[in-house]
């Protein structure tokens, strides 16, 4: 999968760029890390083996709930707190029996166990948010782990690759090389916080169309073609319909041909225009026509090769006309005559 180059010839920064953001395909960047300890071999950790964990790991402190020790003196003080410190490293020491390289825990890491991962040559990196921790784990292919004794039965994560790397003003974990090659990260930079909400949206959609599609592969051409095509065979039943169902059928035939009209209005261009050519072109069985919004013409779907999804744009259709039919509902409603009053025979 190779990135598409949008940039203009000779800008060498913006190639820069483009380079490293495309090094994001068949990786996965985790942000929101409060820290990261990489150990001494600084921020960058080639062949990792990933312990993924959610456990305490901040109880070098005292920490005594629901009790209360009386002591004569700080050296008892003391003798507590190196107990503590004891639990703590044969925690640590269990967790090093995996033989990892990389320690990334949910919870917080406090300065005693990170030392001890320092001294051992141990990434540990805390505070993941927990919906990166679970795509972590499923991209690496590892297990997030609670429990520390039997090393046999823990599921370690892989990556080629783990490095520190800024996005903007942003720190990024970055994982390449994981184990589920087909994981990727996409980067969404704008100008204000609702151009990347708006773009945010836009790819939640895109991906909940491939979704889609990949679970019902038809597809039916794009670009109001469909549209079109519905919107002609139900006027050709309205006009052989007798009654006042065609009255209900040509609005219905009406509203389908609202939506190639809301697709060039939105890209800037004639839509009388454009919608008029195009059911002229289906008029004359050009059942594959569509609007090419790239040139703002009439173009054929198939040459252009523009698809939507059949799956939603079957939803489209029921959820509108579901919603339609709510909305008549609710105004025959509102419209129904009032209860006839009758006198009270009864007063208070």
């Amino acid at each position: 999968m190779a990135p598409v180059n949008i940039f203009k010839h000779g800008a060498d920064e913006e190639k820069a760029e483009t380079a490293r953001l495309s090094s994001f395909i068949g990786a996965i960047a985790i942000g929101d890390l409060v820290k990261s300890t990489l150990g001494p071999k600084g921020m960058r950790l080639e062949n990792a083996n990933i312990l993924i964990a959610n456990t305490g790991m901040d109880t070098d402190k005292i920490k005594i709930f629901g009790s209360r020790v009386r002591v004569d003196s700080i050296a008892k003080v003391a003798d507590i707190e190196l107990a503590e410190k004891e639990k703590m490293k044969e925690k640590v020491d269990r967790i090093l029996k995996h033989g990892i390289n990389c320690f990334i825990n949910r919870q917080l890491i406090y300065n005693y166990p990170e030392q001890l991962f320092a001294q051992a040559g141990v990434m540990a990196i805390e505070h993941a948010d927990f919906a990166g921790v679970e795509r972590l784990a499923l991209v690496t292919g590892g297990e997030i782990t609670s429990t520390f004794d039997h090393p046999e039965m823990v599921k370690l994560g892989h990556c080629k690759l783990i490095e520190e790397v800024m996005i903007g003003e942003d720190t990024l974990i970055h994982f390449s090389g994981v184990e589920m090659g087909e994981a990727c990260t996409v980067v969404l930079r704008g100008a204000t916080q609702q151009i990347l909400d708006e773009a945010e949206r836009s790819l939640h959609d895109a991906l909940c169309v491939l979704a889609q599609t990949v679970k019902e592969p038809r597809t039916v051409y794009g670009g109001g073609c469909s549209e079109m095509l519905m919107a002609k065979v139900v006027t050709d039943l309205a006009n052989r319909t007798p009654g006042k169902e065609a009255v209900a059928m040509e609005s219905f035939a009406k509203a389908l041909r609202m939506l190639p009209t809301i697709i060039a209005d939105n890209a800037g261009y004639d839509s009388a225009d454009l919608v008029a050519q195009l059911r002229a072109a289906h008029q004359e069985n050009k059942t594959t026509f569509g609007l090419n919004m790239s040139d703002g013409t009439v173009g054929n779907m198939v040459e252009l090769g523009i698809t939507e999804s059949f799956q939603v744009k079957r939803q489209v259709l029921l959820s509108a006309s579901e919603a339609a039919e709510m909305i008549l509902r609710v105004d025959n409603i509102i419209k129904a005559a009032p209860r006839k009053r009758v006198p009270d025979h009864h007063p208070c």
